[in-house]
């Protein structure tokens, strides 16, 4: 046994955490499962040194917790050196919004190499505000991206190669989800990368190549989402709102925005995603209807979960209002799944989300009214389509949700059927993030596990959770 680790007990004691916690915070940082719960035990009572990059993440764990900083050479008495490999999601980005500042991020994609080992942490408050400021200030409209010159360059293999495989990458999205085929997409973001800096193009080709580098990286950013890869994520989002900004991509920097929104809902940032849902909002009153709409339902969200419901409701209105305005031939390419029934499922599970929050705080009838209107809402949605379904991931995750409503409602017959189902779907859908709502549900079950219908189905749960563990 060696000697405790004096440093980390001080720092543990001070934020009142168990070891356990503080393995559970680097976990929700990392989201791969980095840290075994008891772990942290070891390097507290025997003073354990856990492998790179685990002990630079467990000195910005405890440095964003402490309000001070705690340094990896400090932490772990000088047997430790910072990874290398850990970044924040904002490093490196210039304050200068340009056609140059966007290539020396590109250049820092292909940097990475192919199979990028790179670790970035996701940021928030002031730090995320800095990365976005040119949408996230009131007065972003004023900032105007370059004019790029606009020329006839004639038809291009390449690039019209480039452009048609977004929709069909955005398709293996919808089935498998965004665990699946990750690194493939980060791939394309780093070959159209590749192209603007190796190849001799300007004028409209130029442009084609951004918006395609947009396109994809808003993906990217969206696949690393669903996989619980937040860092990951925002470094995409931060290449795609660039990209989108050096060529006028108004309707790109909306939907890249409110997907932030929904991220920093997702991590319980609910005033950064209130933030960016509004900017997200600005940008988009001058697009169509369908991105109104899509943007709109996202701000609802973001209301929701910062327990705004009056404005949640009211901008739930709103967008159900415009997508009914929407005119497809007139809408982004990549907008093909909105419909209402899109839009309603969405506010269901934000109903769930507000619903939930406020049985934490007690207030058992309004919470009930809540997760009421969002069971209604979910439970004409996607949770049952068949397993054969294209929309194997959305039917996922909002049959998660639902089985949360139910099981917060205290419907348990209800709750464990729709489990069942999700249950199957995972031999299909690699969704992180999904996986995160069913182990949430896996602890309501387990509190009622006195019930017959949950002793049915909850082995099963446990037993599917822990395959997505191993």
């Amino acid at each position: 046994m060696g000697q405790p680790n004096e440093v980390l007990a001080g720092c543990l004691h001070q934020l009142g955490w168990s070891p356990r916690q503080l393995a559970l915070q680097i976990n929700r940082l990392y989201q791969r499962g980095a840290v075994s719960v008891s772990a942290p035990y070891h390097w507290r009572d025997a003073g354990k040194v856990p492998r790179p990059p685990v002990p630079s993440l467990a000195a910005r764990v405890l440095s964003a917790a402490l309000g001070r900083p705690v340094t990896v050479e400090e932490l772990w008495g000088g047997e430790a050196q910072d990874s290398p490999l850990v970044h924040l999601a904002s490093s490196g980005l210039t304050e200068e919004w340009s056609p140059e500042g966007t290539a020396q991020l590109t250049r820092d994609w292909l940097h990475g190499g192919l199979v990028d080992r790179r670790l970035f942490l996701a940021v928030s408050g002031t730090a995320l505000a800095q990365a976005v400021w040119a949408y996230l200030d009131s007065d972003s409209r004023r900032v105007s991206p370059p004019v790029l010159p606009v020329s006839d360059d004639g038809p291009d293999t390449l690039i019209n190669q480039i452009e048609k495989s977004v929709p069909m990458l955005q398709a293996l999205d919808d089935t498998h989800g965004g665990a699946a085929h990750l690194g493939y997409v980060g791939a394309q973001v780093r070959a159209v990368a590749l192209v603007l800096n190796d190849g001799d193009y300007s004028g409209n080709a130029q442009r084609r190549l951004l918006v395609a580098l947009a396109d994809l990286a808003q993906l990217a950013g969206w696949k690393a989402f669903d996989a619980s890869q937040h860092g990951l994520a925002q470094r995409y989002y931060f290449t795609a709102l660039r990209a989108a900004h050096d060529v006028g991509y108004p309707t790109m920097a909306a939907h890249t925005l409110a997907d932030l929104a929904v991220q920093a809902v997702a991590r319980h940032d609910h005033a950064d995603a209130v933030s960016l849902a509004e900017a997200a909002n600005r940008q988009a009153e001058s697009t169509s209807p369908g991105v109104r709409a899509c943007v709109q339902s996202r701000l609802a969200h973001a209301y929701a979960a910062n327990g705004q419901i009056a404005e949640f409701e009211r901008a739930t209105a709103d967008a159900l209002e415009a997508v009914v305005r929407r005119q497809p031939d007139e809408e982004p390419d990549w907008l093909y799944y909105l419909t209402p029934a899109h839009i309603e499922c969405q506010a269901g599970y934000s109903y769930v989300i507000a619903g939930r929050q406020a049985m934490a705080d007690g207030e058992t009838r309004s919470s009930r009214a809540l997760l009421r209107r969002g069971i209604h809402l979910l439970s004409q949605g996607a949770h049952g389509l068949p397993l054969d379904d294209p929309s194997q991931r959305r039917a996922l995750y909002e049959g998660a949700w639902l089985a949360l409503g139910y099981a917060g409602a205290g419907k348990l017959d209800e709750a464990c059927s729709v489990t069942e189902l999700a249950i199957q779907r995972l031999g299909t859908v690699q969704s992180p993030r999904s996986v995160g709502l069913l182990r949430d549900l896996e602890r309501d079950l387990t509190r009622r596990r006195r019930s017959r219908v949950v002793q049915a189905v909850l082995p099963d749960l446990q037993s599917a959770l822990a395959r997505q563990s191993a």
